[in-house]
């Protein structure tokens, strides 16, 4: 875990993500050895999220926060053609929004180039 911060989200966040996590299983699984995301960090991710209990903040660093949006930009991208993409696409925005806010620009941005 890079960066680590202790991150509050309500149990309906907490359940989008999960869903998020199992498009992105599923994704990876079907790759077989080049799935575009580190399998173990996902499940390790995964299993985090699972074991969540509402009103504890759940500890993640600025890789799994990267990797959450990783999955969310799929999941809109594979969303395109459905008729509640604009629900995807506001749900990802805000999301993300939400999650970035506890790193600054400049600790994304050596993040992003490292």
């Amino acid at each position: 875990m890079i960066q680590p911060r202790d991150i509050q989200l309500d149990s309906d966040a907490v359940m989008a993500i999960g869903q998020i996590f199992g498009i992105m299983s599923d994704q990876s699984l079907s790759f077989e050895r080049d799935s575009p995301w580190d399998i173990e960090h996902l499940f390790e991710l995964d299993q985090r999220f699972a074991e969540h209990v509402e009103g504890v903040p759940i500890p993640l660093g600025i890789d799994d926060v990267a990797l959450i949006i990783q999955g969310m930009a799929f999941t809109e991208v594979m969303s395109a053609d459905l008729p509640w993409i604009e629900m995807v696409r506001w749900t990802s925005d805000f999301v993300t929004s939400e999650l970035r806010q506890y790193w600054t620009e400049d600790e994304w941005r050596t993040f992003t180039a490292g």
